[in-house]
């Protein structure tokens, strides 16, 4: 197995001083909103805070080798779905991230070691623990994840929105981990889209495909050894420092190991926001490695990571989702306001009445233009109309729906992801359609429809939430 990888490390230093010369480029915001978007399955048995559109469906995807279009380009991945595979049951999901110069097939196929490697050894433990989780490992272009201008993030996107909306996956239950490279896109996801994955393992990484975001909270877990000679563990440690912060963690400079030990240490910070740990492992003895084991300088499947990452991941279930959190505060009256047109979202002529749309007007003062946020759990949450009392829902599922005002019984279209897109603005997308709101056309008029679309990053579809 680790064979593989040491014969990588000139390239891959070669490459990480490329990567790291345009890391600050590759930090753009991200194109379209993320998967867990998708409409949630109201059959028997599922939770509707976490089943995916794929619930109760035929499946159309099997296990094997796949393409996708994402961002005008043929993009590949390698699905391992359980071989009794439940369509009514809620699936963990986990995303495999290979590194500099390895492949989508050689993450699941486990390389030299097979089986008991795929995954970085992850499969084997969950069919162990009969514990059904659907594995995805993804191929990035160039066998790296430079992820220029977020191309890879829309990927993963794209990627986990096909998945979703035909398997049946537990949107609260989504992890990404991956060794160096692979590595830096598992930061660059916990950066970007920190409401849709609950954790990320992070082996040996540093910031080589940018930190889009980068504020909110995720569960955390780094890995790195102190012999590393092609990503240094000051990197790795820089990595952990910022979700120590955004976690709300009690900062410490965790125990490592002495050089020459040959061991590992793993320390979970104290303090951090429920829902949120971060765990770090240091090692000596193998130096930029996934899979180092203790007592010689030597790596294999046998590993010790395997265990400690999958303990990581399975701590989390269902019924303990993340807190609610995000850039909004519920009790709090807000304008959204157009970064397009300036323009404040308004319900038409201040009407009190169910099915008034919202359109965008010059700001007035009227109450029909200010908003607040109910927390409906999992990160999203129904947006209030303060003059009405009504809450804002989507028409429908396609593009260019009327987005109205309707009583509130907290059905998946009337649930909106808020996210933060930098620069104090959000997009807000709606649980069931996966559409994003924004001004009809990108027209900058008094009374033009507020609408819904694919999320594109345009001007039109990202609000600044004025308190009003």
């Amino acid at each position: 197995m680790m064979s593989r990888y040491r014969s990588l490390l000139g390239a891959f230093a070669v490459g990480a001083l490329l990567v790291l010369t345009a890391a600050g480029t590759a930090q753009a915001t991200t194109a379209r909103a993320s998967a867990t978007q998708a409409s949630t399955a109201q059959a028997s048995g599922v939770k509707a805070a976490a089943g995916t559109a794929g619930c109760g469906r035929a499946p159309t995807l099997t296990s094997g080798s796949h393409t996708i279009q994402s961002s005008g380009q043929n993009r590949s991945y390698i699905l391992r779905i359980p071989n009794n595979y439940d369509n009514n049951h809620p699936y963990r999901l986990i995303v495999g991230l290979h590194w500099l110069g390895g492949t989508a097939n050689d993450v699941d196929s486990g390389g030299t070691d097979g089986y008991n490697w795929s995954y970085y050894g992850l499969r084997r433990l969950a069919d162990n623990a009969n514990n059904g989780t659907i594995f995805v490992a993804p191929q990035g272009n160039g066998n790296g994840w430079g992820n220029p201008g977020g191309q890879d993030v829309t990927f993963i996107d794209d990627l986990l929105r096909q998945l979703e909306g035909d398997l049946c996956v537990d949107a609260s239950q989504v992890f990404a981990g991956g060794f160096s490279y692979g590595a830096a896109m598992s930061y660059a996801l916990a950066c970007a889209r920190p409401t849709v994955f609950r954790a990320v393992a992070v082996y040996s990484g540093a910031n080589l495909s940018g930190c889009s975001g980068g504020t909110q909270p995720v569960a955390y877990m780094g890995l790195h050894g102190l012999r590393d000679n092609v990503l240094s563990i000051s990197g790795g440690r820089a990595l952990r420092d910022q979700f120590v912060r955004n976690n709300g963690c009690t900062p410490q400079n965790p125990p490592e190991p002495a050089y020459g030990s040959l061991t590992h240490v793993v320390t979970a910070y104290s303090g951090c926001k429920p829902g949120y740990p971060v765990v770090w492992a240091a090692f000596d003895g193998a130096g930029h490695d996934p899979g180092p084991r203790d007592g010689c300088t030597c790596d294999g499947w046998q590993t010790w990571t395997s265990g400690e990452v999958w303990k990581f991941f399975t701590q989390f279930d269902s019924s303990t989702p993340p807190p609610p959190g995000g850039p909004v505060q519920v009790g709090v009256n807000y304008h959204l306001v157009s970064t397009q047109s300036g323009k404040l979202a308004d319900i038409y002529g201040a009407s009190t009445a169910a099915g008034s749309v919202l359109i965008q007007w010059r700001s007035n003062g009227g109450l029909n233009q200010q908003f607040d946020f109910i927390d409906s759990g999992s990160g999203y949450y129904r947006v209030r109309a303060r003059h009405s009392g009504l809450v804002l829902q989507v028409a429908n599922n396609n593009s260019g729906a009327d987005i109205t005002q309707q009583p509130d019984t907290n059905a998946a279209s009337q649930q909106w992801l808020v996210v933060d897109r930098g620069n104090g603005a959000v997009s807000l997308t709606n649980k069931q359609s996966g559409l994003t709101m924004g001004a009809l056309g990108s027209s900058t008029a008094d009374g033009a429809h507020i609408s819904q679309s694919t999320y594109a990053g345009s001007a039109n579809q990202l609000f600044q939430l004025q308190r009003a």
